[in-house]
């Protein structure tokens, strides 16, 4: 078990409900929105804003152990709640995205950003 991160309890353990996606077996490419304004982070475009509502690392093939990528993100800040927009996609193949989250800027793979759950607006 990962150790708590200090800060608010909120940003260290975010309910399971807010981080799994109801609907089918996630890591596919046709994933439905959520909900009705409801997406992944990953499916944003340049210029778009957001509102970060839970994470769902089922959701990438990654290397990492599992709940690592999650608290990982976590500590880049974003957690529920957190304002998101991106600001630049990169060339060829719209990948690292530049995302600005609360007051900070990181860059982002499209294919890691899958597993954050926002709302747009």
């Amino acid at each position: 078990m990962i150790p708590p991160l200090p800060g608010p309890a909120h940003a260290a353990t975010p309910s399971p409900a807010t981080r799994r996606a109801p609907g089918p077996a996630p890591g596919t490419s046709s994933d439905p929105p959520v909900g009705n304004d409801c997406c992944r982070l990953g499916v944003l475009r340049k210029g778009q804003r957001a509102v970060v509502t839970g994470l769902d690392d089922s959701a990438v093939a990654t290397p990492l152990p599992p709940g690592e990528l999650e608290r990982r993100m976590i500590e880049m800040g974003l957690i529920e709640g957190a304002r998101v927009e991106i600001l630049h996609e990169g060339f060829p193949g719209a990948d690292p995205l530049a995302v600005r989250i609360n007051d900070h800027t990181l860059a982002l793979r499209r294919a890691e950003a899958h597993a954050v759950l926002v709302t747009l607006g």
